[in-house]
This record gives C-alpha cells, structure tokens and sequence, in this order.
C-alpha cells in the first residue's frame, strides 16, 4: 500500500488567491436632485416676483438706523426682557403652586393657567386697556392713587398683558421641569434635614433646569415677535414705530419689511445665545457635548491646512 504525499510540493508555492475586492456603487438618489431642483426654481421664482414689484427697497437701507427705529428696537427688547421676567417668576411660582398638596393654592394655579392659556393675548392687552370700564380709580392707600386711566400707561398695559400671559405658559414648562427630577432627590434632600425651600432652590430647580432652558429659550424668542401685538394699546415699539413711518414717509410695505428685518435680527441674535445656554445646562448629562459652530468651523480649517500640507510635502 503506498502512501499519498500530502505535503502539497509543486504548485503550493504560488500563494493562494484572495477575495476579489468589492466594487461598491454608490445608490443613486434621484428623488433627492429633483427635490433640490424644484425648491430652487420656487426659490428663484419668488426672489424675481419680489424683484419686479413696486417695491422701493432702497427706502429700507434708508430707514434701516433712523432714530425712531432703534428708540422702537430699544423698546421692543425692553418689554421682551421685562415681561419674561415677570413669565419666568410667575411660571416658576405658579408651578410650584400646582404641585402643592394645598388642594387650594393648587386649584388657583389651575384656574389661573386655564384662563389665561384659554383667552388670546391681544384679547387681554384690549382688557387691561379698557379695566377703566370696571375700576375708575386705583387706590393703594398712602402708596398711591390716581385715576385708572392714568395709571395703566401703554407701557404697563403691554407689561402686564404680556408678563402675566406668558406665566401661564412658563408655568406648563417649570412643571415639566419639575416633574423630570427623580423624587429620590428631594427625599434624600428631606433626608438630609433640608426643608423643602431649600430643597427646591439646591437641588430640584438646578437640575430641572436642562428640561427647562430649551422650551423657555423658544419663550423668550416667541415674546420678541408678540410684542408687535402691543401696537394696538399705542405703545411705540418695533412695529408700531415702522407702521408711523411707514404712513409718513409713502412706503408702508418697506416699512414692514424693514421691521421683519429687525425682527428676524434679534431673534438670530437670541437663538444664538439660546444655543450656549442650552449647552452651558448640558454639561451634567452628556459626558462630550457637541462641538460649537466655531469649533466646527476651526476643526474644518485645521484639517484642510493639514490636507494642503501634507500633499505639498507629498509633491515635493
């Protein structure tokens, strides 16, 4: 019986073949092209459509710094800051009040969100305008009285419609908050000997604050653009302001469009600071936050630097 030479002489010098290497096709996206294609055209379509109406747009340019302007820009952010003020103290202590076990401080903040959530804001700026009707003075005593028609400026008219409007809202958003935070936390703080103040201000509150911070932002921005709604209780804002110059000057429609201008500034300006805020609030939760535009924007730089200078020492 003779035995087979398994040791693979002759030909087992050549090395075996490998895998053929896979060619990949790139998938075809063509509903994407034509979707880009069509939202163009619309695009270009209605910057042309713009471009050949009777439109000045050189009166914008004009108007862009009056004076009047910026004193109506200046007014605009002050009611804005004013009035989330008052939504944000409001908010936080009617949400408190809402999650009292009191069933009475709990069913007035109920009521309170469930009216002013249910009636529109222009609807309250025109009723406390008009709260002349129902009180004719107002009288705090030694402090102050006066008629009601002098006491409520448009100025606190539009303070007080706007503030105590948006503490309804503000409310919804810290009770959500709230809510978020596990209650181990505060019964570990109660626990601990803390009382249930300070609990709220050491421990709750801080870490509500990731929940909180992004939907008041959009608050805060969405209060920007209402205050044009206080033009109606003759308060000289933004709006109000370019709607005066606008009757005027002959160019209402540039007028408008010189306060959307603005608008859409200030809120830019304001999603910015959004932005960081949000990630100031993120630092807890996220072990790496996501890089900033300005990060993005170096990190881009950098490696384009490298790419040119690594292929330049390549070439030489």
């Amino acid at each position: 019986m003779t035995d087979v030479d398994t040791s693979g002489s002759g030909p087992a010098d050549t090395p075996p073949a490998g895998p053929e290497a896979i060619k990949a096709v790139p998938v075809r996206h063509y509903g994407r092209y034509v979707t880009a294609a069509v939202a163009i055209a619309l695009l270009a379509a209605v910057v042309y459509a713009f471009s050949q109406g009777r439109i000045n747009w050189g009166a914008i340019p004009d108007y862009f710094f009056d004076d009047r302007v910026l004193a109506g820009v200046g007014r605009t952010l002050l009611i804005t800051v004013l009035a989330m003020a008052i939504g944000v103290f409001g908010g936080v202590l009617l949400a408190v009040m809402r999650l009292s076990k009191n069933p009475v401080t709990s069913s007035i903040a109920w009521f309170y969100i469930w009216f002013f959530r249910g009636t529109p804001v222009l609807v309250q700026l025109v009723v406390w305008f008009n709260l002349g009707l129902v009180f004719q003075y107002i009288d705090l005593g030694p402090v102050y009285r006066d008629e009601w028609s002098q006491f409520m400026t448009p100025f606190l008219t539009a303070l007080l419609g706007l503030g105590l409007n948006e503490a309804a809202y503000m409310a919804e958003i810290c009770r959500a908050g709230l809510l978020a935070v596990d209650e181990g936390q505060t019964e570990a703080s109660h626990a601990l000997g803390m009382s249930h103040a300070k609990t709220l201000r050491r421990v709750v509150i801080p870490q509500a604050m990731r929940v909180i911070v992004p939907p008041t932002g959009n608050e805060v921005i969405n209060m920007l653009k209402t205050t044009s709604l206080v033009s109606v209780v003759q308060y000289s804002e933004l709006f109000r302001v370019a709607q005066d110059i606008g009757q005027t000057s002959g160019a209402p429609a540039e007028m408008l469009f010189l306060a959307a201008a603005w608008y859409l500034l200030l809120t830019s300006v304001f999603s910015v600071g959004q932005y960081y805020l949000e990630r100031h609030y993120a630092r807890g939760s996220s072990r790496s936050l996501p890089p900033t535009p300005l990060q993005k924007i170096r990190a881009n730089l950098f490696s384009l630097s490298n790419r040119t200078g690594t292929t330049g020492g390549g070439t030489a």
